[in-house]
């Protein structure tokens, strides 16, 4: 059997190969190299990078066999995530890899500039000896302002808490009630301003908060500040920031990150009390190695066929255990429903019930389009195109969840409607502690029968021997009935009959049932890969 091809494309610490394991064909090539990455992309699996190599549309559009994208690191500035959803590849990165290293980077800048470390080594190694110059400030029982509370700003809190600090924090996301269990005060922007004796900044760079510390808020601050980005670039102003340090408006500034990169020429260099590193908050050997390992898992989930928690295109929200086990049960409900439809529906409802909904069930949504769509377009179907094969149909899709499940623990509908009018459903649960895929409703009737490969469905008029012919044609041609259930809406009504059968039924077989008993639909399901 052929090995899943991964593409390593820059240095990434030796514990990521050994993170992948033996199951994948490990190549490498210099991503930088715009040349060697598009030839070398041609017939690979996965891509691994970090940020040198620059994957766009045209990349992507190369790789003909990729599926996922691993950017070993938290930004994705390299990446056209666009172009990848469009492709349908998954693109993971590790956003939680750096946070310790990025946490200690900001205390380091922090008290390298209220100490004035860099300047008074440079000037003691030229042999200047200059105590009273370089008399600092401590950082005990001063106020420390946090410019966003996500999970680095909540490190960085924790420390200089530490440091006897009184923190207090700015971010609308965060309610009050979790900052105080942190001991951090949530305050408004510009209150933090006015307050703060330190200010570290910890959001992320969007159209909101790029710009969001310049001139205007820099005109609140004590003259004795301290201001730390190690975040993105952009989101303090560096013209601002760079007049209200010249001007004697901010004391210190500690900069790690700038608006274009890389910057080896800005005005803050002038300034002495500027302490400026070059983007080093993820450059740490334990940082690295944790992004690493990090992807190489995600390129093992995802290669496999499953959903992969940080997958940045993929919309399922955070995985329960108790929801992962019905992802592959509904993503053949999918299967099955299009096997009776013929045809992808006009509208799409998936109708989650049960003890399940207590979680997060937005990735059944994804595994019922997976499915949905598998089995009537030549396009590889991912997590990542799903709803936009739906959205392009124009397929309106909804997904709604109850409580209340009568009959079974959680069951999962797929109901759509067809452009001719009519109605299709399938319903499946789970069953026992081995999770048995099970389908248990198909268009109203109450069936219940395992999921299995090769499966088939009659609708036709209720009356005696029609299950002796069935199984007397079957027998005939060979093929073997496995599993099998008649429903009926009353006597002598309608009836449907499910099975499973060892062996995909041959089409004149098939027409030879219908012919026999009447049927007035005969569908035949085919879930093997």
């Amino acid at each position: 059997m052929t090995k899943p091809v991964v593409l390593i494309a820059e240095e990434l610490s030796p514990a990521t190969v050994d993170a992948l394991g033996p199951d994948f064909e490990i190549r490498r090539c210099d991503g930088a190299d715009r040349a060697q990455l598009l030839t070398a992309i041609v017939d690979v699996d996965a891509l691994l990078v970090r940020s040198a190599t620059t994957v766009d549309a045209e990349a992507i559009a190369a790789g003909r066999r990729l599926k996922v994208i691993a950017r070993a690191g938290v930004g994705l500035d390299n990446v056209d995530v666009k172009a990848a959803t469009q492709a349908g590849v998954m693109v993971v990165n590790a956003p939680q890899s750096n946070i310790v290293s990025a946490a200690e980077l900001a205390v380091g800048l922090l008290l390298a500039a209220a100490r004035h470390i860099p300047a008074a080594s440079a000037a003691l190694t030229q042999g200047e000896w200059k105590r009273s110059k370089y008399t600092g400030v401590e950082l005990y029982e001063k106020t420390a302002g946090i410019v966003g509370l996500g999970r680095i700003g909540v490190l960085v809190a924790q420390r200089l808490s530490a440091f006897g600090m009184q923190v207090i924090a700015y971010d609308p996301y965060v309610p009050p009630g979790r900052a105080a269990q942190m001991g951090v005060r949530l305050v408004s922007l510009d209150e933090l301003l006015r307050e703060s004796d330190a200010i570290s900044v910890h959001l992320p760079k969007t159209a909101e908060t790029v710009g969001l510390i310049g001139t205007d808020q820099l005109a609140l601050v004590k003259p004795s500040v301290i201001v730390v980005n190690a975040a993105r670039g952009g989101i303090v102003d560096e013209e601002a920031l760079y007049l209200a340090l010249k001007d004697g408006r901010v004391a210190a500034a500690g900069i790690d990150v700038f608006a274009s990169e890389p910057c080896t020429d800005s005005p803050l260099f002038e300034i002495e009390t500027v302490v400026a590193t070059p983007h080093l908050g993820a450059s740490t050997d334990e940082a690295q190695e944790k992004a690493g390992v990090a992807v190489a898992r995600s390129v093992r989930l995802a290669l496999a066929g499953e959903l992969v928690p940080d997958a940045v295109n993929v919309q399922g929200g955070v995985i329960a255990e108790d929801v992962r086990p019905g992802i592959p049960l509904v993503e053949k409900l999918g299967r099955v429903f299009t096997a009776l439809a013929g045809t992808a529906p006009a509208q799409f409802d998936i109708e989650v019930r049960g003890d399940i909904t207590r979680h997060d069930v937005r990735v059944l949504e994804l595994a019922a389009l997976k499915g949905l769509f598998m089995d009537i377009t030549e396009d590889p179907v991912s997590y990542v195109n799903a709803p936009l094969l739906a959205s392009e149909r124009g397929i309106d899709v909804r997904l709604t969840t109850d409580p209340e499940s009568p009959d079974y623990r959680n069951l999962i509908t797929l109901r759509g409607t067809l452009g001719d009018g009519t109605s299709v459903s399938v319903s499946g649960t789970l069953a026992g502690p081995r999770h048995v895929e099970k389908l248990v409703e198909v268009d109203g009737f109450d069936i219940e029968v395992g999921l299995s490969e090769h499966m088939a469905v009659f609708r036709y008029q209720d009356r005696p021997g029609m299950v002796g012919t069935v199984g007397r044609i079957l027998g005939e041609a060979g093929v073997n009935i496995a599993g099998m259930q008649v429903s009926r809406d009353r006597k002598g009504g309608h009836a449907l009959v499910a099975m499973t059968v060892d062996t995909a039924i041959p089409a004149p077989v098939l027409g030879q049932i219908v012919e026999a008993i009447g049927a007035q639909t005969a569908r035949q399901v085919d879930l093997t890969d």
